[in-house]
């Protein structure tokens, strides 16, 4: 069984660091004395705001990038990538420098990118389990169909109202964040359009949701939608990822693009940003004129 990562900690007080980030922290140009006189101004990447969610019973924190150019746009609309695990203290910082700079070279179309803060990060991200040592991982678990609800009534007309976007949704997390994409796109596949999950822990509830993944495949009316996975260098979880890709293979109908990527070079902490970074330009490149 693959371990669970030890990179993100789940005390919601480790999160509350504000969007206008670090002016405290900016030095001057090397060999250019520090003026007295000079005042440091916020290094502002975006936005922020909160949803005192009824769902959830808590308030949680929002940080938006805003791609190159919308900004100073009155009628760009684009489209909306979400991620989980979308605090500053999280991987929101490094999902949008990834998102700067695919749009600025061209190789990504432009996306308004939307981070989730957490607050219990292993209850809001994975579903029930009658496994006994995955219950040991936090104090609750199986949360993730309330935190769908959340996004799908609360989050997402929230982002509507106040950005110029389109239509076109997708959503990015690794491990029990990818695993919750992986469920979302088994589960709710309207929800978004496009389904990212690098490394997800797909050992989860003893695999439940691969080993019914093709009953549910099969049961689907009519979709177009796409996902996306990667694994790392863990061997059993690419082993379960294998067994999903199989069973895409030979479940999924016509409108389901999907697409497997083996990444052994990289471990379970390294994977997220050169997978995002493939699947950014593989999935979201820009249109033809």
């Amino acid at each position: 069984m693959a371990m669970l990562p030890k990179t993100k900690d789940d005390d919601p007080m480790n999160y509350r660091i504000p969007l206008l980030a670090f002016a405290s922290l900016l030095l001057p140009p090397f060999g250019t004395p520090a003026n007295a006189d000079d005042k440091a101004a916020p290094l502002v990447i975006g936005e922020t705001f909160t949803i005192d969610s009824k769902i959830l019973n808590e308030k949680r924190r929002i940080n938006v990038y805003m791609p190159p150019g919308y900004p100073e746009s009155s009628d760009l609309r684009v489209p909306v990538l979400y991620m989980p695990d979308g605090g500053m203290a999280e991987d929101f910082l490094h999902v949008a420098g990834l998102v700067q700079v695919s749009v600025g070279n061209g190789t990504m179309r432009p996306f308004l990118l939307v981070g989730i803060e957490n607050t219990q990060r292993r209850h809001d991200l994975t579903g029930p389990t009658e496994n006994e040592n995955d219950k040991k991982i936090a104090p609750k678990v199986g949360g993730s169909e309330v935190f769908r609800k959340f996004i799908r009534d609360e989050l997402m007309p929230q982002v509507k109202r106040r950005y110029r976007t389109t239509a076109e949704t997708a959503i990015v997390g690794e491990s029990l964040a990818g695993l919750f994409a992986i469920e979302t796109f088994l589960v709710d596949p309207d929800l978004f359009d496009t389904y990212i999950a690098l490394d997800p822990s797909l050992w989860w509830n003893n695999q439940k949701l691969v080993n019914g993944a093709g009953q549910q495949l099969i049961s689907w009316p009519k979709l177009n939608k796409t996902v996306y996975f990667v694994s790392s260098e863990e061997k059993e979880n690419a082993k379960i990822m294998q067994r999903f890709a199989e069973t895409l293979a030979k479940n999924a109908l016509p409108g389901i693009h999907w697409h497997y990527e083996k990444m052994p070079e990289e471990k379970h902490s390294t994977i997220y940003h050169p997978a995002a970074l493939r699947a950014f330009r593989e999935l979201f490149k820009p249109m033809s004129k």
